[in-house]
């Protein structure tokens, strides 16, 4: 009950839900249980609190089956080994706090005291490689307070990871002891929010801190986006394919101004390979030359692969098109780089060839590996999944890029707390490194992003509507756009030695 009791309120802290600054003791009751029970009594119970918390987090994917791209059943079953997956993190974690509770090294718990940088760790492990799935990170919880995100750029969300594990461990710790000196350890969640506060208010009274500070200098471009909130249902329907395309465009010609610089379509805004709508291709650049505005459109993409023995015969891609003013030449194309495991493509198919073979229903896509950025203003374009991952973030801002277009389609969520998800974890990367972002989703959250955080013309979701506005260019640097990388590669580093420290401590006490 207490563990349940914690990780369902937990639950309920990330945006657009309203408990965030609560997580800072929402795990209290968690600790406890980790304190005060034996190892198999606290493991079966973060197991099944676990389940519920990754229930409550991700109740939206069973959305997708009112999509048909797989049967139900499979679907379903998916989803249940999803939660149960993410649980085991859980169990790891409370495996490790049972290891670790009671190790003394000269009569100091450091294993203890660093247990907040593990989890952290822990966290990181989510983030990397073909399992990479980092959504519900802890630190994700504070979006719904702009003060309180300021210090992303200094500490990153494994930062604030950090801070709520701690704050969570020292006041479960005050109430075991019940003694008289560790009665400050009340106060500490207190104080990192007021600590948080105060430097997000500081941070945010700065005059280039002003929201969209500088956005209506001459030489910021004037974007419009475009969402024309199409059924997700109805997006692959053959049938359909005219009114679709016919419905996009007319809202370009009908709603955006004269005089913009860039026109952005949602991921997939054409249903199909684009290489097989030459027509399309036609009438896009026709657009183009005609509102004298360049054109970010989503499509997928494929190459056949000529190779005797190759398991693909085609390659296929998840991939953006950039159609300029005046140039019929074939557009300038991004692929997506991070694909979603088991939706967009099954983890492991390059090193394991004859899992190319199993058919889920997912897309079967290549990632891409260029990152690029596009005149005149310099900017890069983000797919769906990509905009989340601030190792990617990074890259762009090295190569030069000075904000970032992110292009999505959240209609497979349905009416859910994904969409506002999803768009907190973008506002993250656009705060942790300073980056201003223009955010696109066929059917919502759309939005503009400035580098310190502030949103403009947020839509509802599921309604047609064109937002348009000038946009700031990043002037701001912060600590975690440099240091961002090193830092989370330590984590993981960090990650794996406490880990065998904590098992080699743990045997030789035994000895």
């Amino acid at each position: 009950m207490l563990s349940t009791l914690a990780w369902g309120a937990m639950a309920l802290a990330f945006p657009p839900l309203p408990l965030g600054p609560a997580a800072l003791l929402l795990l209290v009751p968690w600790f406890l249980v980790l304190n005060r029970y034996n190892r198999s009594s606290a493991i079966f119970a973060t197991f099944w609190s676990g389940m519920v918390y990754n229930g409550i987090n991700y109740y939206w994917i069973f959305n997708v089956m009112n999509v048909e791209t797989a049967p139900s059943a499979i679907i379903f079953l998916g989803v249940v080994l999803l939660v149960a997956f993410f649980s085991a993190y859980s169990v790891v974690a409370a495996f490790v706090y049972t290891l670790i509770k009671d190790i003394r090294i000269k009569g100091l718990r450091i294993f203890w005291i660093l247990y907040p940088v593990f989890y952290a760790g822990l966290e990181m492990t989510r983030t990397r490689g073909d399992f990479a799935f980092p959504w519900s990170h802890l630190g994700y919880v504070f979006g719904n307070y702009l003060e309180l995100l300021q210090a992303l750029s200094v500490i990153g969300i494994f930062g604030y990871t950090t801070l709520i594990v701690a704050s969570n461990m020292a006041v479960a710790y005050a109430i075991d002891k019940q003694e008289k000196k560790y009665k400050w350890l009340f106060a500490l969640p207190a104080l990192i929010l007021v600590a948080l506060l105060v430097h997000g208010k500081i941070t945010l009274s700065a005059p280039d801190a002003a929201p969209f500070f500088g956005s209506d200098g001459a030489h910021t471009p004037k974007i419009a986006m475009v969402q024309p909130c199409i059924k997700q249902g109805e997006k692959w329907s053959r049938e359909r394919y005219d009114r679709i395309i016919n419905k996009t465009l007319n809202m370009v010609r009908d709603s955006v101004d004269e005089g913009t610089d860039l026109i952005i379509l949602a991921e997939t805004a054409i249903p199909d390979h684009i290489r097989r709508q030459p027509a399309t291709i036609a009438l896009l650049h026709k657009t183009s030359n005609h509102m004298n505005a360049s054109i970010l459109v989503g499509a997928l993409d494929f190459k056949r692969n000529r190779e005797p023995d190759a398991v693909r015969r085609y390659e296929i891609y998840n991939a953006s098109f950039l159609f300029t003013p005046h140039d019929n030449d074939f557009p300038q194309r991004y692929i997506k780089k991070h694909l979603v495991p088991f939706s967009e493509r099954i983890p492991f198919d390059d090193i394991f060839p004859i899992l190319n073979y199993v058919d889920l229903g997912e897309g079967d896509f290549v990632p891409g590996k260029e990152t690029p950025v596009y005149g005149p203003f310099l900017w890069t374009p983000f797919i769906c999944y990509d905009a989340i991952f601030g190792d990617l973030v990074r890259d762009a801002i090295r190569a030069g890029s000075r904000f970032m277009v992110n292009i999505t389609n959240d209609g497979w969520f349905g009416r859910s707390t994904a969409p506002y998800q999803h768009l907190n974890l973008v506002r993250y990367r656009a705060i942790e490194n300073g980056f201003p972002a223009a955010r696109l989703a066929n059917s919502g959250v759309s939005v503009f992003i400035d580098q310190y955080g502030h949103m403009d013309l947020n839509t509802p979701i599921f309604e047609d509507a064109v937002i348009q506005r000038k946009m700031q260019l990043k002037t701001r640097d912060t600590l975690y756009q440099h240091f961002g990388d090193y830092l989370e590669t330590i984590l993981l580093y960090f990650f794996g030695i406490y880990l065998i420290a904590a098992i080699g401590c743990r045997i030789r006490l035994k000895q």
